[in-house]
């Protein structure tokens, strides 16, 4: 029996269906290589949605911008990252915070990012999930593999098909 593709465009496009303010915060260590798409996905997105999509480059510290997300109030929070999780280099997985306890995730950042999920869940009323993006590489270095750059264009192309464009390109 063959197993389904998994398709991120499908699932991010469900998941933020009904959205009316929506935070991309992208996560990673600038230094670590892949770890950094997270970071080059919010990048790639400047300019290319309304200003009812906060973009946060957070870098390894999410924690550092929690009240700039409380203040937004959006519907909808998605945090990008990379992040081990046994899959090929390139892939993702769009989770939410509770699955957090039941994958067999890695992650770099000083405040797990079940704990930020969890305060900002009692904080305020919004969806929160997280897109995980399998890295290559971790290494000390500042370019992005070719596979996860490749991902991360292709992330970038569904997010700004699915979220409210910028009027004023």
């Amino acid at each position: 029996m063959a197993s389904r593709k998994y398709d991120v465009k499908k699932e991010l496009g469900k998941w933020l269906s009904g959205a009316e303010r929506v935070v991309i915060a992208g996560i990673g260590n600038p230094i670590r290589m892949d770890d950094y798409v997270g970071v080059k996905i919010i990048q790639n997105l400047r300019g290319r949605v309304s200003d009812k999509v906060m973009l946060i480059e957070c870098e390894s510290v999410p924690e550092s911008y929690m009240q700039q997300i409380i203040d937004f109030n959006p519907t909808h929070i998605l945090l990008i990252d990379a992040a081990v999780l046994g899959l090929k280099p390139s892939e993702s997985r769009l989770v939410k915070p509770e699955q957090l306890t039941s994958i067999p995730a890695f992650s770099t950042h000083m405040l797990p990012l079940r704990i930020f999920c969890e305060y900002l869940t009692k904080t305020i009323k919004a969806e929160i999930a997280l897109l995980l993006i399998e890295p290559k590489k971790t290494d000390f270095g500042e370019e992005l593999s070719s596979e996860i750059s490749i991902s991360a264009e292709n992330i970038t192309y569904a997010l700004s098909e699915i979220l409210p464009p910028n009027p004023n390109p």
